[in-house]
């Protein structure tokens, strides 16, 4: 078949490398002018298949609440006239209770556990280098109260059979010694071995670079404008140059046998427009990448801070620190108090957790800290969409939250298969198939 794939980040090349396995003919169109340089850009670098709690929980209504007037809250809630914020948020709170959370989790992980396989044989496949470092992923609790709920979650998790359990402060010293100036704040932690970290955008954009040596067609600097339905079924999709005028002239207008929608944040008004009105909602998310000065001191497990909701992950000479959910629409800026206030915090973090380890002095103090924002396409269970909607022709992967890396190469995968009439092996609730009902009820 035909296919275009909208979105060049690890969603939408994992899809088109999945297709193309498959024999399908790809085309790939991407408003920027390279794959990854969105949402795929600059995250935490953590393929974390264990950390996978959603964000909504019996405890999560009173936490926003608590933290809605904190600029360094770690979960930021920022009312905008916006009915599709509020409805995301109601649908939210619909989640926050044991149930919910316990039946999400088992979705979430399931795709977790398939996508790491399926990333480990893209790499094996490929010899894709990205700064991988196989090492477990940490969590370190300041507060006896998280560390007792941490174990809780860590039972959970290996009764659905993923490893995580918890350490002693001792014995998270011995995992990474990084921390040792830190340990006197440091209660205990939870750890993973079978976790890794690298980066997302390196990665994406090599296995860009091959499947267009595969033949697939990328067509970057092109914007998606819209989708063209003839009675239920997409009849093309048009697409125009990002340097050219925005006229009808000017539109490309591209036909295929499917469409898969793989924007991020941006796939739900562009599905909206054919009538298919799925919760996806930007959290804002911040990073800021620092040079490492002292390497022999530096971490190499990829570490999860618990107080301040932050993730260290080692890449090569560099530190990523990232974390932080903002929920207020469409906003990418880091000039704002408020955007500034939150990159400060990630690298005074940095500065009280690893002190001396990297360059954290601010540009106007000579240093060279590299800030980005993304926009994570959440939904309020944190179960992304992957299948088929109700349009014909028409497909979706997105809605991945934080997981977006975690989950990238299994969804890919999925979708390439659900397309080409297979059946993915694992239990997870497909969109537009049978076994999204449970899917569907938990959204009601």
């Amino acid at each position: 078949m035909k296919i275009i794939v909208l979105g060049a980040g690890i969603i939408g090349v994992s899809t088109a490398w999945h297709l193309l396995e498959r024999g399908h003919e790809v085309t790939v169109v991407e408003r920027q002018s390279n794959a990854a340089l969105e949402t795929s850009f600059a995250n935490a670098g953590q393929i974390s298949v264990s950390y996978c709690e959603p964000w909504a929980s019996r405890d999560a209504p009173f936490k926003l609440l608590k933290w809605m007037f904190h600029r360094d809250a770690p979960l930021l809630f920022r009312p905008q006239p916006d009915w599709q914020q509020w409805r995301w948020g109601l649908r939210f709170l619909s989640q926050c209770n044991d149930a919910a959370f316990e039946r999400n989790v088992q979705q979430i992980l399931a795709l977790g556990v398939y996508s790491h396989v399926a990333l480990k044989n893209v790499v094996r496949t490929t010899g894709i280098e990205f700064n991988r470092l196989e090492r477990g992923i940490a969590h370190y609790f300041t507060d006896q109260k998280s560390l007792d709920g941490a174990g809780a979650a860590a039972t959970l998790m290996r009764e659905y059979g993923v490893q995580r359990r918890v350490v002693s402060t001792a014995e998270l010293l011995k995992i990474e010694p990084a921390f040792k100036p830190f340990a006197a704040r440091i209660v205990g932690a939870t750890y993973t071995a079978s976790d890794e970290s690298g980066d997302a955008c390196v990665f994406t954009q090599a296995l860009a670079l091959r499947c267009a040596a595969r033949g697939a067609q990328f067509l970057y600097e092109h914007a998606a404008l819209r989708l063209e339905k003839t009675g239920n079924a997409i009849e093309s999709v048009a697409i125009r140059h990002c340097g050219s005028m925005v006229s009808d002239s000017n539109l490309i207008n591209l036909k295929a046998d499917a469409v898969v929608v793989a924007c991020g944040s941006w796939t739900a008004p562009l599905l909206r427009s054919v009538g298919v009105d799925l919760p996806i909602y930007p959290g804002k998310g911040y990073s800021a990448t620092l040079r490492i000065l002292r390497p022999e001191s530096a971490p190499l497990v990829s570490t999860i801070d618990d107080e301040v909701k932050c993730a260290f992950t080692r890449l090569d000479d560099q530190l990523r620190v990232a974390g932080t959910i903002e929920l207020g629409g469409y906003d990418l800026s880091l000039d704002t108090p408020l955007a500034q206030a939150r990159c400060r915090m990630l690298v005074e973090r940095v500065e009280a957790v690893l002190p001396g380890v990297c360059d954290t002095r601010s540009v106007q103090q000579g240093g060279a800290p590299r800030f980005w924002a993304g926009l994570r396409p959440a939904t309020p269970t944190n179960i992304p969409y992957i299948g088929k909607t109700p349009v014909r022709k028409l497909w979706v992967n997105a809605g991945h939250g934080t997981l977006g890396w975690t989950h990238g190469a299994g969804s890919g995968k999925a979708i390439a298969e659900l397309i080409s009439g297979e059946s993915p092996d694992m239990d997870f609730g497909f969109y537009g198939f049978e076994a999204t009902r449970a899917h569907e009820a938990s959204m009601a």
